[in-house]
């Protein structure tokens, strides 16, 4: 399959573009990154995450400093590692893994992805169906398996509408979940902002607090305590920040987001990823866990079983059903996606819909367990233990091969089928990171870390006895001639497709911007302001807290109106252009 590509002898135009490196004439700016990273990490899963932090022990200190750290680290991670590999194949990961590793360990790889991107899919929409949930009044699901037939029914019925949208509207949830962004920072951090006010008054017996200090102490006593669900002394710093690095340990290590930030002009965009692990990360894990102690308190049940639907509901009214309904499908969605191609690569000869239909078949099943979704914490740590091998390998052929004089592509050059130090390596990572876990010698958070630096290790002395070392000229002539014939083929592209984008400047639009955005995020943010800081009674507060749900709610409504139409006549405008420049001069 790779060398078929490589040794192709018709046109260019005839491969499919995610064979071939991104053309320099679609490189995005750090904008685009800003806002992609804020829209997919500013998700459902906060709900979860922020009262697992709290259900585990940590302390409001440790909270604080670690989450900084852990996902400073993060954002560091994807700069410092994935960008610079993404950024110099301009190649998904799935595509280099597919040129340089052979058939065998791509379609392992892929199999491994199936596996994770179902997980990760079944957990997003088992949280919507928590919002629908609360809507029938069904009891919540405390157990790992559903309890409630009508539950199971909704978890199913939103995963088969999920597997759909997947299946053929793929792009317009993908536009929608770009104007989610700003919607969704503004209610987590509102959310949290309505909710401080009662638990303070349980505290303390006042609403209000006065100082920052005032807000430690609180989180501190009510929320962050240091005592586990169990009563036991819970986990500390170095967790927290093993959590939060590990979160998107297959991303950044594991190097899956290749796939995206091979569009980054620069690989200092890396560090975009900032919108995503600051806030949706950091403040976002602790405003869920502020909403979530709150809703447990109020609802008197343990925080490890409060659903994500009551949480919503307590911090924001109805508002809150779609935040948790909105935020699970437009995470589910894209991880269906990805299901689907991975699973496309296992079985090349099946179509991609096809794929993505049995893919969605597990999906619905897994929906239906609360377990899955309560588990999300482990599930991505474990997932990027097993995926950072492969990244290591890859780290390797880039960063450590032309260093000691070897061939990043020597697989490929000596026209091999599969790379058997490639699988080699990674059969003896998975048996020696999972043999850590089991042998209880270092937390599961930091297993990646070791099993990354044995992978990278062995691939190299492994590559060098199979012949990376070697020169290979004939081969390697023709790979130059290939390279040539890409640049001159992206050369025709770029005549073809670059245009100006055209800002709309129009009197209409500008009307339209300042709707969504007075109307639909300044007004709910100040009116939780109000709720946090003008309640001074707890008559106050409920009159306040009330009236911030009766609002919000309708902001809410005006928001998504006017900011998909904005997206639409932005778009309108561009298309106009291009159709415009496609027109020869007379």
């Amino acid at each position: 399959m790779t060398d078929n590509i490589r040794d192709h002898k018709g046109s260019i135009a005839e491969i499919d573009d995610e064979q071939l490196p991104v053309p320099e004439h679609r490189l995005h700016g750090p904008m685009h990154f800003l806002g992609l990273y804020g829209a997919e990490h500013v998700a459902a899963t906060e709900f979860v995450i922020g009262a697992a932090f709290v259900a585990m022990g940590a302390t409001i200190e440790d909270i604080l400093i670690g989450l900084l750290i852990g996902n400073t680290l993060a954002a560091l991670s994807f700069w410092l590692i994935t960008a610079p590999i993404a950024v110099k194949t301009r190649l998904s990961l799935y595509t280099y893994i597919e040129h340089n590793l052979g058939e065998l360990a791509s379609r392992l790889y892929n199999g491994a992805n199936v596996l994770i991107f179902v997980a990760i899919s079944a957990a997003m929409i088992t949280v919507s169906a928590t919002a629908v949930r609360v809507l029938f009044e069904i009891p919540p699901q405390i157990y790992p398996y559903p309890t409630n037939v009508y539950f199971a029914i909704i978890a199913a019925s939103a995963s088969v509408i999920a597997v759909l949208v997947a299946y053929y509207g793929f792009n317009v949830v993908a536009e929608f979940a770009t104007i989610c962004t700003p919607w969704l920072m503004v209610m987590f951090t509102a959310g949290g902002m309505v909710l401080i006010p009662s638990l303070n008054e349980t505290l303390t017996g006042y609403t209000t607090l006065a100082s920052f200090s005032d807000f430690v102490n609180l989180a501190g006593t009510t929320v962050f305590t240091g005592i586990n669900a169990e009563g036991e002394p819970g986990i500390g710093l170095v967790e927290v920040i093993g959590f939060a690095w590990a979160a998107n340990t297959f991303a950044h290590f594991g190097l899956i987001d290749m796939a995206l930030l091979r569009y980054a002009k620069k690989s200092v965009y890396g560090l975009c990823t900032a919108t995503g692990m600051m806030f949706g990360h950091y403040i976002a894990w602790i405003s869920a866990a502020l909403m979530g102690a709150a809703t447990a308190s109020i609802m008197k049940l343990s925080i490890a079983v409060v659903s994500p639907g009551d949480v919503a509901y307590y911090a924001l009214g109805a508002t809150g059903f779609i935040i948790v309904i909105i935020a699970g499908w437009t995470t589910a969605n894209p991880n269906l996606y990805r299901a689907g191609l991975a699973a496309q690569a296992v079985f090349p000869n099946v179509a991609r819909q096809k794929v993505t239909l049995v893919v969605g078949a597990v999906v619905v099943v897994g929906s239906c367990f609360p377990f899955i979704y309560r588990q999300i914490l482990p599930i991505l740590a474990y997932a990027g233990l097993v995926l950072v091998p492969i990244g290591g390998v890859v780290f390797a052929e880039q960063h450590i091969f032309h260093r000691l004089g070897y061939k990043s592509n020597w697989h490929r050059l000596k026209g091999l089928k599969d790379n058997k130090p490639a699988l080699i390596t990674w059969a003896i990572c998975l048996v020696f990171g999972f043999g850590l876990d089991a042998l209880g010698i270092i937390y599961f958070v930091y297993l990646f870390l070791p099993t990354w630096v044995l992978s990278i290790v062995c691939y190299t002395l492994l590559a060098k006895a199979a012949g990376a070392d070697k020169s290979y000229p004939e081969a390697e002539q023709r790979e130059q001639e290939f390279d040539r014939r890409v640049k001159e083929y992206h050369a025709q592209l770029a005549a073809k497709e670059t245009h100006v984008k055209v800002k709309d400047t129009t009197i209409l639009t500008k009307i339209i911007r300042a709707v969504w955005i007075v109307i639909g995020l300044l007004v709910p943010a100040v009116l939780a302001w109000r709720v946090l800081f003008n309640s001074p009674n707890l008559y106050d507060y409920y009159v306040n807290r009330e009236l911030f749900y009766d609002i919000t709610i309708w902001c809410t409504i005006i928001y998504f109106a006017f900011a998909w139409w904005d997206l639409q006549r932005s778009k309108a405008l561009n298309r106009s252009q291009v159709s415009a420049d496609a027109v020869p001069a007379s």
